[in-house]
């Protein structure tokens, strides 16, 4: 809501008293001159009124200043000039008189434009455009080449050189207003009337006493008034007093308006960024799968939304795939986002099922407040050994799966109850996913906006990729966005597109062993065997190695079989995975300790190791690097 304006000391009066009717003493023989000039109050009011809701319609600062043109442009001057300090302050504080200003709208002329200032402007701290700004009063409206010139030429070429200023023809009008906030001086005002037509001299009258009413519509053009060039056949004349205290007031408003929407734009800026940092900045590309995504926020005016993405590295080189939606669109929603996609990673971390993912989300979301909060979610898993994909839906818009041939289907799966409604059962579907497949998972940003139902949009999606010959994660980002229709959007979007290519099973070696004394001898066979297969003998040795000690530890805690995994990729990685859900740390060993030292040889061996909890147990994974 605008602030309300408040009279300020020294602040002439929106209407000043010469324009208010004479007094009831006045012979009433002259009613035909007091008609006249109640009605040119009620006019100006009128102009007033209409002005500063047209002012204070828009939040975002290029609409507010485009506004502000076009309600002084042809009514009050005959060109408008807005200059902004630079860099935008903070409206929290005061930083004082600014040191550069920088035009960032004209109306009806190009003045300072071609000046050779640069881009910016600077503002000398003792100079006439700084006295401007900082007093409390308009500088008093000025006509060039009469007496009164002296006050304002100083200011014109601080503001857009000696040069352009001395171009300015004689008999020109110019009025300087400061634009103040709340707290902070934003800038200056400039309006300027040509000389009328004809005028000897270039001096006019008084301005007209009349204004029109401004209208929804751009304003009229001006005719060509390059810099130095301000004629164009108008002619308002010099600046009376009537609408010298007008334009103080309109500039009044301007201040309040430009400080609210550099707030708005501060506040939504901070929105935006605090709901990117809780989305991930990359995304991790494991072996057999390339991965891809894409966040678009919605319009500027819409308020954040709660749309998130993610993918989580799962062992056995799957993936796990995720993206989701909080219903709604404020701060409170991109809180509710940060905490579902915490839990989500918490979860797939865990390796369960889709479904119990899914269950265990709406669990969490119940939790979240006094409030309902719901959300949409889609949770897919790759395996690129087995080369199939479980998904689980909860009120999601369906994901596309683009076969290698081509064809590209929108998965019937079972769409569910959005997460936070509560007793809901979710179940998973198991796809197979050949390599050369790929997956993608949107939010409904992306099919549905205000003219266009979701139906039409979900069949232009599935048309669109079936279309597209290239299978990348990025061209399938790029084809998905290109069915959006020109304009402002009033969702945000995220997409996170997966290519899978697999892993050859000829690549892969996995055995069950039982927890005996023999079982890591008998995996340090089986991983050399497999390494001399794959030609990899260099790696030999401190394979063996390592295998010896995760298994070690591993039969010392299983009770039930341990699992060991060899996948060559450009890596080589090698999991050990068994029943107990204790973590293996690393521990410096005393001399005379006998055990300890199993992670510390792991951890100078390998290139990257870790451990990874499961539902039912865990597994210690580590890689190297192939040549």
């Amino acid at each position: 809501m605008r602030d309300q304006l408040k009279p300020e000391t020294g602040q002439p009066p929106a209407v000043p008293a010469q324009r208010r009717p004479p007094p009831g003493g006045a012979d009433l023989n002259d009613g035909e001159e007091s008609d006249g000039v109640a009605g040119q109050v009620a006019e100006r009011l009128a102009y007033l009124d209409a002005a500063t809701r047209r002012i204070n319609s828009a939040l975002d600062l290029a609409s507010t200043l485009r506004n502000l043109c076009r309600v002084l442009v042809p009514a009050l001057a005959d060109a408008a000039v807005v200059h902004l300090r630079e860099p935008l302050p903070n409206v929290e504080r005061d930083p004082g008189c600014p040191t550069r200003l920088r035009i960032h709208h004209s109306h009806g002329t190009r003045l300072g434009r071609r000046s050779g200032a640069g881009p910016s402007t600077p503002v000398p701290p003792d100079g006439a455009l700084c006295r401007a700004m900082l007093s409390r009063d308009p500088v008093e409206p000025a006509v060039l080449g009469t007496n009164a010139d002296a006050r304002i030429r100083p200011l014109l070429r601080e503001l857009y050189g000696s040069r352009t200023a001395g171009r300015l023809a004689a008999g020109t009008s110019v009025l300087a207003l400061p634009l103040r906030g709340r707290k902070a001086v934003l800038g200056l005002l400039v309006l300027i009337r040509r000389p009328p037509k004809g005028a000897a001299g270039g001096v006019g009258g008084p301005g007209p006493t009349g204004l029109a009413e401004p209208v929804d519509g751009p304003a009229p053009a001006a005719g060509p008034s390059g810099a130095g060039d301000p004629a164009d056949g108008r002619g308002h004349g010099r600046f009376g007093p009537a609408d010298t205290a007008t334009a103080s007031h309109l500039a009044t408003q301007a201040g309040l308006a430009v400080d609210t929407a550099l707030r708005y734009s501060r506040e939504w800026e901070i929105a935006d960024e605090l709901q990117r940092s809780m989305l991930p900045t990359h995304l991790p590309q494991p072996h057999g799968v390339r991965l891809a995504h894409r966040y678009l926020p919605g319009e500027r005016g819409a308020q954040v939304g709660g749309d998130w993405y993610d993918a989580v590295p799962l062992p056995g080189n799957r993936v796990a795939l995720i993206v989701g939606d909080v219903m709604g669109h404020s701060l409170t929603s991109a809180a509710i986002m940060g905490q579902l996609r915490t839990s989500a990673q918490t979860l797939a971390a865990l390796d369960l099922p889709p479904h119990e993912v899914l269950y265990h989300l709406d669990e969490q979301a119940q939790r979240l407040g006094r409030e309902q909060h719901l959300a949409t979610c889609v949770y897919a898993v790759y395996d690129p050994i087995a080369n199939r994909v479980v998904l689980a839906n909860a009120g999601h818009v369906p994901p596309v799966l683009v076969q290698p041939d081509g064809r590209a289907d929108l998965l019937d799966l079972p769409s569910g109850a959005p997460i936070g409604v509560g007793g809901i059962d979710f179940s998973s579907v198991e796809l197979p996913a050949p390599p050369g497949s790929a997956l993608l998972l949107f939010t409904d940003g992306l099919v549905e906006t205000r003219r266009r139902p979701i139906s039409t949009g979900l069949e232009l999606l599935r048309a669109r990729l079936a279309t597209s010959h290239r299978h990348s994660p990025e061209h399938l980002c790029q084809d998905a966005l290109r069915i959006l229709p020109p304009g402002d959007r009033g969702d945000d979007i995220a997409l996170l597109a997966a290519s899978f290519d697999g892993i050859p099973a000829e690549d892969v070696a996995h055995w069950y062993l039982q927890p005996r004394h023999e079982t890591p001898g008998r995996a340090r066979r089986l991983a050399a065997h497999t390494l001399r297969r794959w030609g990899l003998e260099h790696l030999t040795e401190s394979t063996e190695l390592m295998v010896s000690e995760l298994v070690t530890n591993a039969v010392q805690h299983a009770t039930r079989p341990v699992t060991l995994s060899l996948v060559r990729t450009s890596r080589l990685r090698c999991e050990v995975g068994d029943d107990s859900p204790l973590l293996p740390r690393r521990r410096r060993a005393a001399p005379d300790e006998e055990r300890g030292r199993g992670l510390q040889i792991v951890a100078r061996c390998a290139d990257r190791w870790g451990a990874t909890r499961l539902g039912a147990g865990k597994v210690v994974w580590f890689e190297q690097r192939l040549p």
